[in-house]
């Protein structure tokens, strides 16, 4: 039997706002893909928030695990989206093939559907310049040991061409001899020296290169399509310095972040424990002080979780930029 939450739409939702009183908050239903996306979509959508207006979080379904990805949103609810209900997914590479298929365009040309720009929210997590603050803390040490936003540009000018040709073999169906986890292992780091990250990433370069040199003979097609494919990525406003924002989510936090803080932040624990032993006036104190300062640290993978420094990219200003023209379509901006 079909329930009446199974039939919500977003005309639904603007009748129910009607019933209310006139000086009752109207709301906006926005449903995300699965539970680790409702805490990013909150911190995005709680900014446009009013006294008018505010935003409820949920999973396409209440009645069932069912994760709601991109083709059960559009399943499920790509009818019933408007003003009042709104889908929110992670871009994937859906906004790079700018409409090549049918979740393309479900993502890229449906007024109601917000996606993330960059790959998913674990690019956001992992924005370079929020990565110091996250040691931060992690550690409670704030001596800056790498230089997070240096490393992440050379990384990112490394993988760049690779990342372009991962992207054409999806626009030529071309990404079953090319596959996205053949990509992210081309990508992926292992731990590092943080005194000598350039080995790494020389690491890294040599993958790139070999990967790309095979990628070119088996594809000699891509000497006419390549080149042009490339400048439309430019064009959406991808840069070979800041490529690592459209990689793989998963890959980029686990098999490249993680790779340089885990170790970083370990050497960095380390450190101020041994500043604790070397100040401690007695036995009793040493101990009562590592105690602290080891109850007082958290794992470095929650912190990346639960930063919002990824407010200054480029790609949430896009994302900002598409909510602000829902808000001033419903005639509630601020």
């Amino acid at each position: 039997m079909s329930r009446l939450h199974d039939n919500l739409n977003s005309a639904y939702i603007a009748s129910a706002n009607r019933l209310r009183p006139s000086r009752a908050r109207q709301k906006i239903v926005a449903y995300v893909e699965s539970y680790d996306d409702v805490f990013f979509w909150r911190s995005v959508l709680q900014e446009f928030e009013t006294d008018k207006v505010y935003f409820e979080v949920m999973l396409p379904s209440r009645t069932n695990l069912t994760r709601g990805k991109k083709t059960a949103l559009m399943n499920k609810l790509g009818a019933g989206l408007g003003r009042y209900m709104i889908a929110c997914v992670d871009a994937d590479y859906d906004w790079l093939l700018q409409g090549q298929n049918e979740v393309s365009r479900f993502v890229c040309y449906n007024p109601y559907v917000f996606h993330t720009y960059a790959y998913a929210i674990e690019n956001y997590q992992c924005y370079a310049p929020s990565l110091h603050t996250t040691c931060v803390m992690s550690t409670l040490n704030d001596r800056e040991v790498l230089n997070f936003e240096e490393f992440f540009t050379e990384y990112s000018v490394i993988v760049w061409p690779l990342l372009v040709w991962s992207v054409w073999c999806y626009r030529y169906d071309r990404y079953k001899a090319f596959t996205l986890s053949d990509f992210c292992e081309t990508a992926s780091l292992k731990d590092i020296n943080p005194y000598h990250p350039q080995d790494m990433l020389e690491y890294v370069r040599r993958k790139v290169n070999k990967k790309i040199a095979w990628l070119q003979r088996h594809f000699p097609q891509g000497k006419k399509t390549y080149a042009p494919l490339r400048q439309q990525l430019l064009d959406l406003g991808l840069t070979p310095e800041t490529s690592y924002l459209y990689m793989q989510g998963h890959t980029l936090f686990d098999n490249v972040v993680m790779c340089v803080l885990g170790p970083l932040c370990t050497m960095l624990r380390k450190e101020r424990e041994k500043e604790i032993t070397r100040l401690a006036v007695h036995e009793t104190q040493r101990q009562n002080e590592l105690s602290s300062y080891q109850h007082s640290q958290c794992p470095v993978d929650v912190m990346l979780r639960k930063g919002t420094g990824y407010k200054d990219s480029a790609p949430y200003q896009l994302l900002r930029a598409d909510i602000r023209r829902l808000m001033d379509e419903v005639g509630l901006q601020k």
